[in-house]
Formats: C-alpha cells, sequence, structure tokens
C-alpha cells in the first residue's frame, strides 16, 4: 500500500466516522416526547458530535494532503467544488448553527418539567432547517467525490 492509498483508506473511513453521525443528529432528539428524553437524546447528540469533529478533520486534512500529493486534483473541477462546499459546510458550525444550538442549550438546561415547551419546537425548527442545509452540502460533496462528474 502506497503512502496515497493509505491516505484514501483514512480519508474514507473518515466520511464515514464524521458524516455518518451527522446525518442522525436530528433524528436523535425528534423522537424524545418528554423533557427526560430530550436532554438524554440532546446528551447523546453531543456525544455523537464528537465522532463527527474528528472525522470532518480528518477528511479535511487527509483531503488536502491527497491534493497536495497528486497536485493536478487542484485543477479538476469536481475536488475544488467539493473542497469549496465542504469548507462552507464547516462554516455553517461556528457561524450558523452554533447561534442557533445556544438557545435550545440554555432553554434545556433551565426548563423544569417535563413537558416540552413550545419554545423549543421553534427553536429546534430553526436549528434544523440549517442543519438540514448542511447535510445536502455534504451529500453533494459525497456524491463529487464518488462520480467525479468534471
Amino acid at each position: 500500500m502506497t503512502f496515497y492509498e493509505l491516505l484514501l483508506f483514512v480519508h474514507i473511513f473518515s466520511a464515514i466516522l464524521g458524516l455518518g453521525p451527522g446525518f442522525v443528529m436530528i433524528y436523535v432528539v425528534k423522537q424524545a416526547t418528554n423533557m427526560t428524553q430530550l436532554k438524554h437524546a440532546y446528551n447523546i447528540r453531543n456525544r455523537l458530535h464528537i465522532f463527527v469533529m474528528v472525522g470532518g478533520t480528518l477528511l479535511i486534512i487527509t483531503g488536502l494532503w491527497m491534493g497536495f500529493i497528486n497536485t493536478y486534483l487542484f485543477t479538476t473541477g469536481w475536488y475544488v467544488t467539493s473542497l469549496t462546499l465542504y469548507l462552507i459546510a464547516l462554516a455553517f458550525g461556528p457561524l450558523v448553527l452554533s447561534p442557533r444550538s445556544k438557545p435550545v442549550k440554555a432553554l434545556l438546561k433551565e426548563h423544569e418539567g417535563e413537558e416540552i415547551p413550545a419554545e423549543y419546537y421553534t427553536l429546534s425548527k430553526r436549528l434544523f432547517f440549517y442543519e438540514r442545509i448542511e447535510n445536502v452540502i455534504f451529500l453533494i460533496v459525497i456524491a463529487l467525490m464518488i462520480v467525479k462528474p468534471f
């Protein structure tokens, strides 16, 4: 196995490790019917996010490393588009998702009782809208990596 093939191997496993859990994070919390379940679901979601961060970091590192080894990749449309979309999706975290998740986290911390407040549904709907956009971006990146259309 060449070094490039090793990078590709790590890159593919990083995609599975990092992106896979990201696609179920909304589903995990949507199943909750009371505050105890919702808090537990967000705890699970936070643990899944560790996999997303580690896998996502490895993806960008191995993807760029492969590009530096085979610089022709920077001249292909699918690679440059994938890289651009991936960087946009990464920027979603601190710029878009974090500001929308902070009120949800505060509500979960402060709310007492078992009934999920209506405010949660409003806040989570906004958050999940942007998470779905991010998931679509990741799906496009995956498709570009597989098909390499241009």
